[in-house]
């Protein structure tokens, strides 16, 4: 018969298992594919008042998800297609991996968490990747349905990052030199309605060459220094020198804002030591050539696959799971398009499970679409980081607090949260 034009005949594992050697080995990567509000099922049945039981029941059957599996062998692909489909799900993949299982094979994965569910404990015992494949979208599903929450942090709502660059190159003109100003702008940014001040001493705008640690040293600390006792609100440090980072959480600094993300064990190693939230952000190339030509095969599948790895080396540094917040880095290593992908297809970075962090304000890609200046983008600022907040982003890094604080109230008041 055909399904979406794809041709389905029946497998056994005996006969698949007959067929030749792989030309290579096969490691399938998971990614999501849904945005759907999953609290919507549960709202709606509590309004019209099934009993928690019967929520518990029909739940599952409700939730609805889509999966993007990369590089499947294809011996388990037809599998996997034949399981999904037993159970009432859904599971396309290319017409060829029917007929050539020399090449790995992707595969969109569509069910229920309820049929989702069943596969997956068929899936355990079987062959070619799928027990592994089972085991990883376990955990995506208890990533996407009950994240970890931070203990230092309260995202019942969503948090807005106060900027404060004290540096002289700022790319938004927004640079702020002397230490007795700076402190004034963090204190106003607090009464304005930030919940975190990141305080920041080196660029990273496109083509900003790196600067030296004494400099970033010199325009941090002291204001740091003269933060720690009087903002209420948790500082961070935005920093990708090692030295800077040490420094700062030493003067009051209890968050680790990594641009360019974790690239070095040794660093991972003070952070875990530290035991503080650390932002973890995806950046391709460096400041200075990053926007040279950015290139992606999928710009979302290839910042969840960055940051998986980033993931590791933080665990494998005793970085407590609780303390990682994940960054796609808007604007780092990114075209127009990809930024704008990116907030459009946030809440698939939620099968890492981890709270996500976005800073979309006053960058290039706004005035690319609306036209102008940096301090001419507070209403492109503004959506972009309503709309990403509804699509999943749990901290919004923002120039413009007060007029964010506002929007995302309202925001947060229609979303219920």
């Amino acid at each position: 018969m055909v399904l979406m034009g794809i041709y389905i005949f029946p497998l056994s594992i005996e006969n698949i298992k007959s067929t030749p050697a792989l030309s290579h080995p096969m490691s399938p990567e998971l990614y999501l594919r849904s945005v759907n509000q999953l609290g919507t099922a549960e709202s709606e049945m509590r309004g019209i008042d099934v009993c928690q039981e019967g929520i518990e029941i029909m739940l599952p059957k409700m939730r609805h998800f889509v999966f993007m599996v990369r590089d499947l062998d294809p011996r388990g692909a037809n599998i996997l297609q034949q399981e999904m489909l037993a159970v009432g799900g859904e599971a396309a993949i290319s017409y060829h991996a029917i007929s050539d299982i020399s090449k790995p094979t992707d595969c969109l994965v569509s069910g229920t968490e309820r049929q989702l569910g069943l596969a997956i404990r068929k899936m355990e015992l079987q062959p070619f990747g799928l027990k592994i494949l089972a085991s990883e979208l376990d955990m995506a599903l208890r990533n996407i349905l009950s994240p970890p929450k931070p203990r230092t942090l309260n995202l019942e709502h969503t948090l807005v990052m106060g900027i404060l660059n004290v540096t002289p190159d700022s790319f938004s003109g927004d640079g702020v030199m002397d230490t007795e100003v700076a402190v004034k702008r963090a204190m106003q940014m607090e009464l304005e309605g930030a919940n975190i001040i990141d305080v920041g001493g080196e660029s990273t705008r496109p083509g900003a060459p790196r600067g030296s640690t004494e400099d970033e040293l010199a325009r941090v600390l002291p204001v740091i220094t003269a933060l720690s006792g009087k903002l209420k609100v948790p500082i961070s440090i935005d920093s990708r020198n090692k030295s800077v980072v040490e420094k700062a959480l030493e003067a009051g600094a209890s968050i680790v804002n990594l641009v360019g993300g974790l690239m070095d064990k040794e660093l991972a190693q003070i952070l875990g030591d530290a035991k503080v939230p650390v932002i973890m952000m995806h950046m391709q190339g460096e400041s200075e050539n990053m926007q040279d030509n950015p290139v992606y095969k999928d710009v979302m599948d290839d910042i969840i696959s960055e940051l998986r790895n980033q993931i590791k080396m933080a665990l494998e540094a005793s970085i407590e799971h609780s303390n990682i917040i994940l960054d796609p880095g808007i604007g780092f290593g990114k075209t127009v398009e990809h930024n704008l992908k990116i907030i459009r297809r946030l809440g698939e970075m939620r099968i890492l499970g981890m709270p996500l962090l976005i800073g979309v304000s006053r960058k290039s890609f706004i005035g690319k679409v609306l036209g102008g200046e940096p301090d001419e983008r507070l209403e492109g600022s503004i959506a972009s980081s309503v709309l990403a907040s509804a699509r999943g982003a749990n901290i919004v890094r923002v120039h413009d607090v007060i007029e964010t604080v506002r929007a995302l109230k309202m925001a947060d008041a229609i979303l219920e949260r």
